[in-house]
């Protein structure tokens, strides 16, 4: 399933200066993708660098803002949110050094 992933406000530094990268994410036959699936394939494929300041657990760090095709995830299920082909997931991290 193709998915296109957006990084700024320092997110893009954890993935090889990426700031926008379309991927085909895996899909078992018949099954729904769901964002918490797409970011744990993001964190094991294509991260370069400081996993622990992209996810905490199974979900992303606290101060990560993540959007659905311009929508904010919690409106749409947080990491159940289900994806579908061509669907774009923005990373926007609020946190910066002073």
């Amino acid at each position: 399933m193709k998915i296109s992933f957006e990084f700024s406000g320092g997110m893009e530094l954890l993935f090889g200066n990426e700031k926008m990268l379309t991927v085909d994410v895996p899909v078992k036959d018949g099954s729904e993708l769901t964002l918490g699936e797409v970011m744990a394939w993001a964190r094991d494929n294509i991260l370069t660098e400081r996993p622990e300041m992209f996810m905490k657990g199974n979900t992303v760090r606290p101060g990560v803002l993540v959007l659905v095709n311009d929508a904010d995830w919690e409106l749409s299920g947080l990491d159940e949110s289900p994806l579908a082909d061509g669907d774009r997931v923005a990373f926007i991290s609020t946190l910066h050094g002073g």
